[in-house]
This record gives C-alpha cells, structure tokens and sequence, in this order.
C-alpha cells in the first residue's frame, strides 16, 4: 500500500511540473522576442559552445567540429 501512494504522488508531482500551456495566437509576438530566446546573444552562445566542446573533446550537434585541442 505504501509503495502505492509513493507511485500516486511521484505521478502526481511529473503531471504538475509538467507545466505545459497552449500560446494564444496575439501572445506568440511576445514569446518570439529576442529576449526571449534561450540564449539572447547567439554570438556569445557560439563562442561558448565552441569552448565547451573543445575542452570536452567531443562535437556536439550544434554545428561545431573540432578536438581536444582548440585549434579549429
């Protein structure tokens, strides 16, 4: 019975946080601003990605190639 109620509230507790909403149509202009993108500044974001999968070395899905090294 206990894992039963733990089961009944860890279900309960995802379907919450789920947080999903649907847009209406004259608040996409706003959801679709710069600002609120995840990453603001996509130069900065680049560069960061650059240097994180550089120091990783691993090429991650966004475009960037390159080794452990830097140098590309």
């Amino acid at each position: 019975m206990n894992k039963f109620i733990t089961l009944t509230l860890i279900i309960f507790a995802l379907i919450i946080s789920s947080g999903c909403t649907t847009v209406k149509p004259w608040e996409r202009g706003t959801l679709s601003k710069k600002e609120m993108s995840w990453s603001p500044d996509p130069l900065a974001n680049t560069l960061s990605e650059h240097i994180y999968f550089a120091k990783e070395a691993a090429a991650g899905g966004y475009g960037s190639a390159g080794g452990g090294c830097g140098c590309n």
